[in-house]
């Protein structure tokens, strides 16, 4: 059951996510966040980009799969794991040769999910296309201006790395804000609960687990509000460079202005 419910509670996180891949867009195109209207009108090319996304997952897992296990019944049946002291060296040489290959697996499909993300899913949002639809525009695309998609590529690894840096430093400077003084507060409280004769008990426990999950309620709320700049400018960032090469999206960037919202298959 608990298996069950993870997987059913993942499956709805993913479908959320799908679609509020497309309230982003939505936000970034027109500089204003309005989630209920996106949702109803992404929830159609939502759903299609969380089928992909499944599917994808799924694929994605076949191939570790084969990738895992082709290797292993081929170590198993030449006998390499009941004596492995006789099959160091076949056993280290194909260690290494299977994690640069799960590396290089790794990073082919985070590639193909960041490239469907981003110039996958604003051809669904202008034009109702489905993932593989919109694939097959963005592989001509890509094939004509193979430098331009590697450079983006490469540039957008040097600003994800910078932004984890300066969001992962503010973070932990946030956490020593909140922290430090929220431990001195609960050490003051357990203290003086000591010396009035309280003890740990059911009440006191569940009152001390209600506080600390507000606190980190109030930790979690306050790390995603100074991350929304990275959240906000990595897309603008893809479609800026997408627009000068998809111009229904060019035309709809020049439109668009602060609260005018952009309908389903704008672009026909």
């Amino acid at each position: 059951m608990v298996i069950i419910a993870a997987i059913a509670i993942g499956l709805i996180l993913m479908f959320v996510g799908s679609v509020m891949r497309f309230v982003l867009f939505d936000s970034v195109l027109t500089r204003e966040c309005h989630i209920r209207w996106s949702w109803g009108h992404r929830l159609g090319a939502g759903w299609r980009y969380f089928v992909w996304k499944l599917t994808y997952a799924l694929l994605a897992a076949v191939g570790i799969a084969i990738l895992v296990g082709v290797p292993l019944a081929i170590a198993h049946g030449k006998g390499w794991f009941s004596a492995p002291k006789e099959h160091l060296a076949p056993l280290a040489i194909g260690g290494v040769i299977l994690a640069l290959v799960l590396i290089a697996f790794a990073l082919v499909t985070a590639v193909i999910f960041v490239l469907t993300k981003d110039f996958v899913v604003p051809q669904m949002a202008l034009e109702n296309l489905d993932a593989m639809e919109g694939w097959r525009r963005l592989w001509a695309m890509m094939k004509v201006e193979k430098g331009a998609y590697a450079a983006y590529i490469g540039m957008k690894i040097v600003l994800a790395f910078i932004a984890a840096l300066v969001i992962g430093i503010a973070t932990l400077i946030l956490g020593l804000i909140v922290v430090v003084p929220s431990i001195g507060v609960g050490l003051l409280a357990i203290l003086t609960g000591k010396s009035a004769g309280m003890t740990w008990n059911a009440h006191t426990i569940a009152l001390a687990a209600v506080i600390g999950c507000i606190l980190l309620g109030v930790f979690l709320y306050l790390v995603s509000l100074i991350s929304v700049p990275a959240i906000v400018f990595f897309p603008a960032y893809s479609m800026y460079f997408f627009a000068g090469r998809y111009p229904q999206l060019a035309g709809v960037l020049d439109r668009a202005t602060p609260g005018v919202r952009v309908p389903v298959g704008a672009v026909q």
